[in-house]
C-alpha cells in the first residue's frame, strides 16, 4: 500500500525527528534557515531530497510548522506528533477509506481543486470531497495549510466539518472529506436574493464571529481568504466558513503574517502594502463580505484591474452603506470592520457583543425558512434521492466487502415488506435483505443477477425526507445498472457504452419503494420504509 505523509519545513534552527513503526527508520538533521517545502522521500533505507515519487511502500514527507507528521493513505489519515513515537496521544486517527466512498459527479471547481459529492458507506452519510493533486508543486502548499488547520478545528460551530482525507496512488490525488453543505454559500444567495436582509444577516454573522472567534483565539489562525463564497451555508439554515487552503498558523495572538496571499478584492490596506498582519486582516475581509451582503453591491470598483482596486482600498474613505437605506447598527459593524488602522478593528469576539448582533438576537428568524426560499428544496433532494438510490443498488450488488454497513442503513422504527410478510427493526430487515441477496446471486458467479434501473421518480417526503420509486429489470451480470441519464458513480460501467439490449437479458422484474428520512447528522439518511416485489420472467 502506498503512503503518503504531508510535511512542510518553514522554520529556522529546528531540530527535525522523523520516526516511522513500520521499518523504523529515525532522521534527526538540523535545518538552518529554511523558509521552504521539502519534499522527502523515504522508501527503506533510502532518502532523497526534492523528489516526489511515490511506490508501493513508499512514503512522501513534509513536516508542519507544529512538527506534526500527517500520513495519508488509501486507509486514511493519521497526525502525528513528531517526536512522540508510541504515545497515543500523540497521534489522531481519521479512518475515511477511499473503498469506503461511493463517489458522483463534481459540483464545483476551484484553482485548485475539485470537489465531488460522495456517500460514505459506513454511515451512509453525504458529504463532498475536495481532490488535489499531490504532484503539482504550487498546490502542496495548499494542500497541507487546508489540511494542518482541518485537523486543529475538525468539529466547531460556524467551521465546516473535517470528516478525514485519503490518498489514490493511480490518480495521485488526495481527498479532503467535509461536511457537505447543500445549500451553497453566501455568494449563491445574493446571485439569487441580490442583498440579504438585515435580521436574517446578523443571525448568519453571529454564527460565522463564533466559528471565526475560534480560529483566532483558540487555534490561533489567520484564514486569508474570507470571502462570500467561502461562507456556505446548508438547507438548515446553518452558515460556516470553509477553504482553509491559505490560512496561517501564528504561534500566539501578537505574531504576525508577512505573505501575499489571498483574493485581492477582498484583501486589507496592511496586506496590500505588504505589511504584517493578524487577524485584523480576517476582520476588515468580514467587513467587506457583510457589507455586499447587506446591501448587494460590492463597495468599490472592482472591473478596473486589480491595481486599481488596491488603489481605491488604500487611499479611498473606507466604504459606508447608505444612512438612509440601513439600520445605524449594520451601518456601525461593517464601520468598525472597515477601518484603515488593524488596530483599531474589533476582534471577532467583541463583534460578538456589537449592537448589530444584539438587536436581532432575540428576534425569531428561521434561517432555514428563508435558506429554502432561495434554493428550491425539492431539486436539492431530487439529487439526494438519485445518489441514495444507487448507493443502496451498488451495496446489494457488489461484492461482500462493504454489503454489512447496509444494516446501518435501518433502525429499530424500520419496516420492510416482501413476499406478503413485514420486518421490523435493523436485524430483522438486513437478515430478510441479506437472505435474497443470498438467492439473487446464485451459488456460481456466472448466475449472479443484479439490478437495472430502468426507472426511477422521487419526491419529497415531509420536511427533508424522500419518496423514491426504482423499477426495472435484473439480468446475469456483474455491475448494478442505471438506463437513461440516471446518476452515475465512479467505477459504474455506463449503459450507453455498453450498448446493452436489457430486454432481451431480462431474467426478472421488481419494483421498490422506499422513503428515506433524514438522520441526526448533516447528510445521514436512513430508511424508514420499504417495500419490494420480485417477478420472474
Amino acid at each position: 500500500m502506498c503512503s503518503l505523509t504531508l510535511i512542510d519545513i518553514s522554520f529556522k534552527y529546528k531540530s527535525v525527528c522523523f520516526s516511522f513503526s513500520r521499518n523504523v527508520l529515525i532522521v534527526c538533521h538540523t535545518y538552518y534557515h529554511l523558509n521552504h517545502s521539502l519534499l522527502l522521500l523515504i522508501r527503506k533505507k533510502q532518502i532523497t531530497f526534492g523528489v516526489l515519487k511515490v511506490s508501493e511502500g513508499g512514503t512522501v514527507n513534509l513536516l508542519s510548522r507544529s512538527c506534526g507528521v500527517y500520513n495519508i493513505n488509501e486507509l486514511g489519515l493519521q497526525k502525528r506528533t513528531a517526536g512522540i513515537v508510541d504515545e497515543v496521544e500523540g497521534e489522531k486517527m481519521y479512518r475515511c477509506a477511499s473503498r469506503d466512498m461511493h463517489i458522483f459527479g463534481a459540483i464545483g471547481c476551484g484553482a485548485s481543486s475539485v470537489v465531488q459529492r460522495a456517500i460514505y458507506v459506513p454511515i451512509h452519510r453525504i458529504l463532498a470531497l475536495k481532490k488535489i493533486n499531490v504532484f503539482e508543486k504550487e498546490k502542496r502548499q495548499q494542500l497541507l495549510n487546508e489540511i494542518r488547520t482541518l485537523c486543529e478545528a475538525s468539529c466547531y460551530p460556524g467551521l465546516v466539518e473535517f470528516h478525514g482525507a485519503f490518498y489514490s496512488p493511480d490518480s495521485g490525488q488526495i481527498s479532503i472529506a467535509l461536511e457537505y453543505m447543500d445549500g451553497g454559500s453566501l455568494a449563491d444567495v445574493l446571485r439569487v436574493k441580490k442583498c440579504i436582509p438585515e435580521p436574517v444577516l446578523s443571525h448568519m454573522v453571529q454564527k460565522l464571529l463564533r466559528g471565526l472567534s475560534y480560529l483566532h483565539g483558540t487555534r490561533h489562525l489567520v484564514h486569508r481568504d474570507i470571502k462570500p463564497a467561502n461562507l456556505l451555508i446548508n438547507l438548515k439554515g446553518e452558515p460556516k466558513i470553509t477553504d482553509f487552503g491559505i490560512s496561517a498558523g501564528l504561534e500566539n495572538s501578537m505574531a504576525m503574517c508577512a505573505t501575499f496571499v489571498g483574493t485581492v478584492t477582498y484583501m486589507s490596506p496592511e496586506r496590500i502594502r505588504n505589511e504584517n498582519y493578524s487577524y485584523p486582516a480576517d476582520i476588515w475581509s468580514l467587513g467587506l463580505a457583510i457589507f455586499e451582503c447587506g446591501t448587494g453591491k460590492f463597495p468599490y470598483t472592482a472591473n478596473e484591474g486589480p491595481a486599481n482596486l488596491m488603489l481605491q482600498i488604500l487611499y479611498d474613505l473606507s466604504p459606508t452603506p447608505p444612512e438612509d437605506s440601513y439600520s445605524p447598527e449594520f451601518c456601525s459593524f461593517v464601520e468598525a470592520c472597515l477601518q484603515k488602522d488593524a488596530d483599531a478593528r474589533p476582534t471577532a469576539e467583541q463583534l460578538l457583543s456589537h449592537p448589530f448582533i444584539r438587536k436581532y438576537e432575540n428576534t425569531n428568524v428561521d434561517l432555514a425558512e428563508y435558506v429554502r426560499s432561495v434554493f428550491d428544496p425539492t431539486q436539492r433532494l431530487k439529487e439526494i434521492a438519485d445518489m441514495l438510490t444507487v448507493h443502496y443498488y451498488l451495496l446489494f450488488d457488489r461484492a461482500d466487502g462493504l454489503w454489512h454497513h447496509t444494516k446501518l442503513f435501518y433502525n429499530e422504527s424500520s419496516t420492510f415488506s416482501f413476499a406478503g410478510k413485514q420486518y421490523v427493526g435493523q436485524n430483522d430487515i438486513f437478515a430478510i435483505l441479506s437472505d435474497i441477496r443470498r438467492k439473487l446471486a446464485g451459488d456460481r458467479p456466472q448466475e449472479k443477477l443484479v439490478h437495472v434501473v430502468e426507472k426511477l421518480q422521487c419526491r419529497l417526503h415531509g420536511e427533508d425526507g424522500v419518496a423514491i420509486r426504482a423499477s426495472g429489470s435484473f439480468i446475469v451480470g456483474n455491475h448494478f445498472l442505471i438506463c437513461g441519464n440516471g446518476m452515475q458513480a465512479e467505477g459504474m460501467p455506463n449503459m450507453q457504452e455498453l450498448s446493452l439490449d436489457v430486454a432481451s437479458k431480462r431474467v426478472g422484474t421488481f419494483h421498490e419503494q422506499f422513503i428515506m428520512g433524514p438522520g441526526s447528522c448533516i447528510g445521514c439518511f436512513f430508511i424508514v420504509r420499504q417495500e419490494l416485489y420480485i417477478r420472474q420472467t
